[in-house]
């Protein structure tokens, strides 16, 4: 398994525009990103998908004078990896007191508390075990 690269905030934007809707050239990506902020300049954009490539996070292919642009890692591989590293700078790699952080300091829906119920009370099952014959 290949390992996951840091990712900058602006190379996130970049990313999900990928994820979202490869394959697509480095002006799709360009004209994606403007129609949400028209201060997206391409040289900046091509730049950034440049240094995602490096990185591996993007891969591309010529076709003709166009390079076309899918992504190279899943995102759930990203986000795990964003996650984990939060996590880690933030909360010394413990889940405990982001849990309680954001359910003190956000406004949780009756849905979003159901969900996290549910989660945590699958969670808490125990794992069937098979028997040997």
């Amino acid at each position: 398994m290949q390992a996951v690269p840091r990712i900058s905030e602006t190379e996130w934007e970049i990313m999900r525009v990928v994820w979202e809707h490869h394959p697509l050239t480095a002006a799709e990506v360009v004209q994606r990103l403007a129609k949400r902020d028209p201060s997206w300049h391409p040289k900046t954009v091509r730049t950034l998908l440049g240094r995602l490539v490096r990185k591996k996070a993007v891969r591309y292919e010529a076709q003709g004078r166009a390079y076309v642009y899918e992504p190279g890692m899943a995102e759930s591989e990203c986000v795990a990896a964003e996650s984990e590293s939060f996590l880690e700078r933030v909360f010394g790699g413990s889940l405990r007191p982001m849990l309680v952080h954001f359910a003190e300091r956000q406004k949780l829906t009756r849905e979003d508390l159901k969900e996290l119920n549910d989660l945590l009370e699958e969670q808490t099952k125990p794992t069937k075990r098979r028997r040997k014959t």
